[in-house]
Parts: structure tokens; sequence; C-alpha cells
């Protein structure tokens, strides 16, 4: 065997030196002891309560029932002083018919035989009443044709074409007539219905009581111009 030529002993001295020099390397615990340590944190556990204890705190939610504040009423109603705050609501200033002008001619009182009106008009005797452009007018629709009644062998309350006489001369003609017949409401006749609409007037039925309410409310809303009614007295019978 040849002996080893000079440059390869100087790359062996130099290999060892560098070998030397490095720290030694740290020693692993092995696997199987890693695994096998206990571990630093325990598996928490609910301490476990006797079965009675559960059972007994079970009963008493179920059976618990909340105090009243006060058994009595309160002793007084006094609310304290009145607030001056600027932000208090005026119920008076969300009237929107406050600042309306109240109409010329509206029903006070509904009677018997007859009907009170708020500008002191009465009409009385047992006549109806007609209100057409804040005109009052006493009315006797059922001797128009000399029949004394208002109802047809129908049942349908009837007039006849003689009683309209005020709606066909009056102009501008009103929007809508309210009719009140009585203390009850019955259907009109197909030929009365007929005879208001030609002349471009709407009609709504009522009895007078109602009637008179829902004209106190629409004249003062739309006024006496577009709103008219017709309203028998609240004693009216008819004759058997």
């Amino acid at each position: 065997m040849p002996a080893p030529s000079i440059p390869l002993l100087r790359a062996l001295r130099a290999t060892e030196a560098i070998r030397s020099t490095l720290p030694l390397p740290q020693q692993l615990p092995h696997p199987s002891k890693h695994f096998s340590s206990p571990s630093p944190f325990p598996k928490h556990r609910s301490p476990r309560l006797p079965q009675s204890t559960k059972i007994r705190n079970h009963a008493r939610t179920l059976t618990t029932t909340p105090t009243p504040l006060s058994a009595s009423p309160p002793a007084t109603t006094d609310r304290g002083p009145t607030s001056t705050e600027s932000t208090q609501t005026d119920f008076s200033s969300m009237d929107v018919f406050s600042n309306a002008p109240a109409p010329t001619a509206s029903i006070d009182a509904c009677l018997g035989d007859g009907f009170h009106l708020d500008n002191g008009v009465k009409i009385t005797g047992g006549s109806g009443l007609l209100l057409v452009s804040g005109e009052a007018f006493a009315w006797r629709p059922w001797e128009a044709g000399g029949r004394g009644r208002l109802l047809n062998n129908k049942g349908q309350w009837d007039t006849g074409e003689g009683a309209w006489g005020v709606l066909g001369l009056v102009w501008p003609k009103p929007d809508l007539l309210i009719l009140g017949l009585g203390p009850s409401m019955y259907p009109i006749a197909p030929e009365t219905r007929k005879c208001i609409n030609d002349m471009g007037i709407r009609v709504d039925v009522q009895d007078t009581r109602n009637a008179a309410a829902q004209f106190n409310l629409l004249a003062t809303e739309r006024g006496v111009d577009n709103v008219a009614c017709a309203l028998i007295p609240i004693g009216w019978r008819e004759p058997r």
C-alpha cells in the first residue's frame, strides 16, 4: 500500500480542526419516555353532587314565584307638580279642524218630531229636514204623490220624483247627499236612487242619528256646498 500524499494529509488535518471547534449536540429524551410522562395539566372534572341535592334544587326552581312589588293600591293619585318643559305635547294643536269654520247650519239635536240646528232654527211638527248649501228646509217626502208612506210594496224606501224639487233647482249641486231614513235603514228603490244620481249626486244611506253626525263632520271638512243631507225624524212610523 503506498503512503498517503501530502495534500491528503493536509485536508484530513483541516477537517479535524473544524470538527473540534463545533459544540456537542444536546441529547433529547427518548420518545417512549416523552409520551409516557404524565401531563402537567390534569383533565378538569366537575364535582359530582349527590343525587338528592340535584332533585331538591330542581324542585325549588319550579315552585319559586315572583313577589309582587306592591299588594295594595297607591294612597294618593298625586302626580307631582305640573311640568314646565317646552317639549310637552299639546293635544289641542293636533285637532285638524280647530281652525276650520263651523258649517253655517249643522244639526244640534235629533228629536222624535223634528230637529234643532246650532244656528237656532228648529224644525218641528213631525217634518223632516233638508239641508242644501247651508239652507234648511222643512221636508215632508211622504206627502209627495199623496201616498202618505215612504215604503213601497216591496219594502223599499221610495219617495218619488216630487220630493227632490229643491235639489233640482239649486246650483251648483252638492256632490253627496246623506239620507237619514228615520230610526232604521231600508233599501232604496231603484227609481229613487236613479232620480238622485241623474242630477250628478251620490247617495249615502244611514239611520237618522248616524246620518246627522256624518253630515256635521263632512260639512266641516268639505263645506256645505259639497255635502247635503235629507233626514226623516227618528219618531217616524209607517202608517198601517
